[in-house]
């Protein structure tokens, strides 16, 4: 369906240095489209920022309008599309500063892991970045960042001293624990709600290398390696991060052999530790099946990428998540009944993932935030490939089954960034606790009391009930 657009009068957006926009210009696809090809955009005008004054520019533009808004850097987070209103682009903003001396990274709105990365390694610095170093920062940070490392060093959102942020009205603040508590709080865990960010400053690790990769195995033995993952993740200490996962891999290029068209359990750490520690502690993992290809090597911090190793190239997903508090072995076995070997041959999740949580990921932050993920000791993720109207059905289908069938073992929340596509206001709150919700809603009502951030994952302006 061909949206219909509104044409407001632009003539104050001028000053603006970066494009602005409107559909039907040859440029506009290209600037609307991220990662997530899932959610097509189509806002009334895009501008794509080059600095905090153009976002100052757009933000009071939008609300003098009373024009919604949107904001996206890389579109790795694009579950929903933003139709009518205005979108504006930071993926011109990628500056990173390293201050060697206080370990701090300093980024623009736009920036990726891969750019702090580059940046920090030859100071021997790493950051607390996710699955995939080609994601944007903040937009991961704003929804807590669920690092690679996780359990060893917490949440990326712990990490961060400072914000530069553009309210609703077009105001350009700096934010901290000192300056603006509660504007500090909302935005680590609590999403884009209040406001646009156009620089952050978080802390750094001094860390050069790691043990890490994935250990591969035929998808016959999922169960013999799963029971054998559950059960060990029960006694590991913090040092040692991991994640289970079934992928169901298409038969692309993309894809090196002899992965490319398999049918795969997978077993991927990061350790921090010892080598020789790490590796002993991996034993019970690498004599639970027989081994189809074992990646786990001492790499460059820098080379993370190589772990779990995420698509590279832009496709249509459908994620969601489910946060739990334990894996008894009925839910293994419910687990297994449903993804596992026995499933269809058709089944159409490309990947379904179990991460271990818990150590640091469960400590109360040094400062208090907006993530309510700490009571979970398992994450699931499960990803779709939505190549049409009758793969979407058949993924949403087995995706509720999956993560329905595991709710009694959950928490009761999801985690912001892996929700996958918000549904109404009571769906959206499963991210956070009521009492943070709450919050989060006064929160939001103080700061955009006309919800001109309404798009994506966005709380309401007052608690909804039963939430």
């Amino acid at each position: 369906m061909t949206a219909t657009h509104h044409t407001p009068d632009l003539s104050a957006l001028s000053a603006i240095r970066g494009p602005v926009l409107r559909p039907g210009h040859p440029d506009y696809e290209a600037e609307v489209t991220g990662f997530n090809l899932a959610a097509r955009h189509t806002p009334d005008v895009v501008v794509g920022a080059t600095g905090a004054d153009d976002i100052v520019t757009a933000m009071r533009w939008a609300s003098a309008t009373h024009t919604p808004v949107a904001v996206q850097a890389t579109g790795h987070g694009a579950n929903f599309p933003i139709d009518n209103g205005l979108l504006i682009t930071t993926a011109r903003m990628t500056d990173v500063h390293i201050d060697r001396t206080e370990r701090t990274a300093t980024v623009a709105a736009g920036a990726r892991w891969r750019h702090v990365l580059d940046a920090a390694a030859p100071h021997g610095l790493a950051a607390l970045n996710g699955s995939s170093t080609d994601a944007g920062v903040v937009g991961y940070t704003l929804g807590g960042g669920l690092p690679v490392l996780g359990r060893t060093y917490g949440y990326a959102a712990d990490r961060v001293r400072s914000f530069r942020l553009v309210t609703p009205n077009g105001r350009l603040l700096t934010v901290d624990a000192d300056t603006e508590p509660n504007l500090f709080w909302a935005l680590r865990g609590g999403k884009g709600n209040v406001g646009i960010v156009t620089e952050m400053t978080f802390g750094l690790l001094p860390l050069s290398t790691l043990l890490g990769g994935g250990i591969y195995y035929s998808g016959e033995h999922a169960e013999a390696v799963l029971r054998t993952w559950a059960d060990w993740t029960t006694t590991l200490p913090t040092e040692m991060c991991s994640a289970y996962t079934l992928l169901r891999l298409p038969p692309i290029p993309q894809i090196p052999e002899p992965l490319r068209g398999g049918f795969w359990a997978r077993v991927a750490v990061a350790w921090t530790g010892d080598r020789e520690q790490g590796e002993a502690l991996l034993a019970p993992v690498r004599a639970a099946a027989p081994i189809t290809i074992d990646m786990v090597e001492e790499m460059p911090y820098a080379a993370v990428d190589r772990i779990y190793m995420d698509p590279q190239d832009p496709l249509p997903a459908r994620e969601a998540c489910t946060l739990l508090r334990a894996l008894p072995q009925e839910a293994l076995s419910a687990f297994l009944a449903q993804a596992g070997p026995s499933a269809a041959p058709d089944y159409p999740l490309l990947l379904v993932e179990l991460r271990h949580m818990g150590g640091e990921l469960s400590r109360p932050a040094p400062v208090e935030d907006a993530i309510c993920a700490r009571d979970a000791s398992y994450v699931l993720e499960t990803v779709g490939l939505l190549a049409g109207p009758e793969a979407a059905a058949a993924v949403e289908t087995a995706t509720t089954a999956l993560h329905s069938t595991l709710t009694p073992y959950g928490t009761g929340h999801t985690m912001v960034n892996l929700h996958g596509t918000p549904g109404d206001e009571k769906d959206r709150a499963r991210a956070w606790t009521e009492e943070v919700y709450t919050r989060l809603s006064r929160t939001k009502s103080t700061y955009d009391p006309e919800n001109l951030l309404r798009y994506g994952h966005t709380v309401g302006t007052s608690s909804p009930s039963g939430v």
